[in-house]
């Protein structure tokens, strides 16, 4: 219990120290910030603290998440500001909404698996969509657009799974991923942009389902790809700069042999 009132002081102690920034005697450049001004900072520090999950320091990790969540306290005060909402309701609203979601923990329903705390979740949703003026929502739920188009690639064959629409297995992918690819290469070879264009998506979204088969997240298979990358092409850089050689003057058969032999030593 003292813990909990203790994150509580230190959350309500946030809240007067936004106040006190958009106070007319506050900072200038707080006064002047709108939730659209800054949309683009709670994405960059929502991926700064995931940035730092990945690298597994706590100490980074703790100061990443203190920052994201007081700008989302910061843009909940500004509607509140504005008479939309105020951060009490929007707590307590939340805290409804949870204990709603977990009648397998707060009240008589059981739930076994992961599985079926998804299910229930999703006919949750589906029952408070019904009493609403809401339209009914769809399996696939509200995915945000901003998204990135991997990670909703993977969200969205991963909610029409449930209703059974999906691939039995890696296996019976691997004839998809190839006509994909042979589709693809047929666009390519017509000329046709549009029809390429469509096709690379496919084929996209098909290696998606497939990483989602395997139990691999395509936005982590790629980031970590990308990261290898960068820090290879960094060492190539460097080995040619040991050599007296700058990277722009060396062949492409000289470079491909140095990145071999960078592979080589990781193993």
């Amino acid at each position: 219990m003292d813990r909990v009132r203790s994150s509580g002081e230190g959350f309500e102690r946030l809240v007067e120290i936004v106040r006190r920034l958009r106070a007319p005697d506050g900072c200038p450049w707080d006064r002047k910030q709108t939730p659209l001004s800054l949309k683009k900072y709670l994405l960059e520090e929502a991926y700064e603290a995931v940035e730092a999950i990945d690298e597994g320091d706590a100490a980074h990790i703790a100061e990443e998440l203190g920052d994201l969540l007081f700008l989302i306290i910061f843009v909940a005060y500004l509607y509140e500001e504005k008479g939309a909402f105020d951060l009490r309701g929007l707590l307590e609203q939340t805290a409804a909404k949870m204990i709603r979601r977990h009648p397998h923990v707060f009240g008589e329903k059981q739930a076994q698996s992961a599985e079926e705390v998804i299910n229930n979740w999703q006919k949750i949703k589906e029952a408070e969509a019904r009493k609403t003026s809401e339209p009914r929502s769809s399996v696939l739920g509200n995915l945000p657009r901003t998204l990135p188009a991997l990670q909703q690639a993977y969200r969205v064959g991963e909610r029409a799974s449930r209703v059974g629409f999906d691939w039995s297995g890696p296996k019976d992918l691997w004839p998809k991923v190839e006509e994909e690819l042979n589709e693809l290469k047929e666009a390519i070879a017509r000329g046709e942009k549009e029809a390429t264009f469509a096709e690379l998506g496919d084929l996209l979204f098909t290696l998606v389902n497939l990483s989602r088969h395997l139990g691999i997240n395509p936005e982590e298979a790629l980031r970590q790809t990308i990261e290898r990358f960068i820090q290879r092409f960094i060492l190539m850089e460097r080995k040619f700069e040991a050599r007296g050689r700058r990277l722009r003057e060396a062949s492409l058969a000289e470079m491909d042999a140095v990145w071999e032999e960078i592979k080589s030593e990781e193993v």
